[in-house]
C-alpha cells in the first residue's frame, strides 16, 4: 500500500536505510535530515561521570537512550577505560528504558536489568517505584531536551541523582533546506511523514515559528498522515497538536514503522473504497 505514496523522511542517522526500505516497497520518499548528533562539547562532566561510576558510586544507572549510551561508550574508549566502564556496569544495576538501550548493552556483552513498563519517562517512574529508590544513587544518562520529571521523581522519594549528557543535537541543514521541506509539506504533495525522534519535531516547529510558518505547518499537519515510530516520538507529536495516525504496536523500530504505515494505509483504502 505504499506503492506511490510521497513519504516524508526526516531522518538523520538512518535515512539511507529507512529510505531504501520505504523505496522497496514502492514510496517515493522526500528527504529532509532536519538534526545531527555529537559529543557534549564539554567533556569533563562525562569524564568525571565515568569515574564515579567505575568508583561504584550508582546503586543503579538508568539509561534512556542508545544514543546516550554509544556516546558514553565513546568517551570511555577515547581515555583508554571502556573496559573498566564495561566492568562496571556489569555490577549496577541497569534500567532501560527501551529496547535501543539494551540492544547497544548486548553489543557490549551485558542486559538491562530491568526495563521499563513502557519506554516513556512514566514508563520508568512506575518501574522505579517498585525499586525502592530512597537513599540510593542513581545515575541517569539523560538525552538532549530530556525533562525533569524523572530527577523530580527520584528526589522527592529520597534518592540522590546524578544525571549525566553525552550528546546533543545540532543543526544539520542550513535553515533554508528546512524551510523548503515545510513549504513541499504545506504544498499538498505529500501523503505521509514519519518521525523518528522528538528532535525532529521540536525542528520542525522550531523552523516554522521563526519564519512565521507556524500556522501553514499546522494546517499542513492535520491534512497529511503523521507517523511515530515509539510512544515517545507519538507524545511529542500530540504536544506539538498534531494527530498521530499509524505506530508500531510492540517494536519500536524502523522495520515495524514501516510495516504500520502499510497497513494503516491499506485500512484506509478499505474504508474510502465504494461499496
Amino acid at each position: 500500500m505504499l506503492e506511490g505514496r510521497r513519504i516524508a523522511v526526516p531522518e538523520s542517522r538512518e535515512l539511507d536505510l529507512f529510505t531504501r526500505m520505504l523505496e522497496r516497497h514502492g514510496a517515493v520518499a522526500v528527504r529532509c535530515p532536519l538534526v545531527s548528533i555529537h559529543d557534549v562539547e564539554d567533556s569533563a562532566l562525562v569524564d568525571a561521570w565515568l569515574d564515579r561510576l567505575i568508583e561504584g558510586r550508582h546503586d543503579i544507572v538508568v539509561l534512556y537512550t542508545g544514543e546516550g549510551l554509544s556516546r558514553l561508550l565513546g568517551f570511555a574508549r577515547r581515555r583508554g577505560m571502556e573496559a573498566e566502564v564495561i566492568s562496571a556496569l556489569s555490577r549496577t544495576f541497569k534500567v532501560a528504558r527501551g529496547p535501543k538501550p539494551a540492544k547497544v548493552l548486548r553489543g557490549i556483552g551485558l542486559a538491562p536489568d530491568m526495563m521499563a513498563e513502557e519506554p516513556t519517562t512514566a514508563g520508568l517512574t512506575v518501574t522505579l517505584s517498585g525499586l525502592g529508590v530512597e537513599g540510593k544513587c542513581i545515575g541517569v544518562l539523560l538525552y538532549p531536551g530530556g525533562e525533569e520529571t524523572l530527577r523530580s521523581f527520584l528526589e522527592t522519594r529520597g534518592a540522590q541523582v546524578d544525571p549525566v549528557l553525552s550528546y546533543r543535537y545540532a543543526s544539520d541543514e542550513e535553515d533554508e533546506r528546512v524551510l523548503h521541506f515545510i513549504r513541499e509539506l504545506a504544498s499538498g504533495t505529500v501523503d505521509l511523514i514519519a518521525f523518528t525522534s522528538t528532535a525532529q519535531v521540536r525542528r520542525l516547529q522550531e523552523v516554522a515559528r521563526r519564519f512565521s510558518l507556524a500556522a501553514e505547518l499546522d494546517t499542513a499537519m492535520q491534512r497529511i498522515m503523521v507517523a511515530a515510530v515509539g510512544p515517545v516520538t507519538a507524545e511529542a507529536v500530540e504536544k506539538a497538536g498534531w494527530p498521530v495516525g499509524a505506530m508500531p504496536q510492540d517494536s519500536y523500530h524502523l522495520k515495524p514503522l514501516v510495516m504500520a504505515l502499510g497497513k494503516k494505509l491499506s485500512r484506509s483504502a478499505d474504508v474510502s473504497a465504494p461499496a
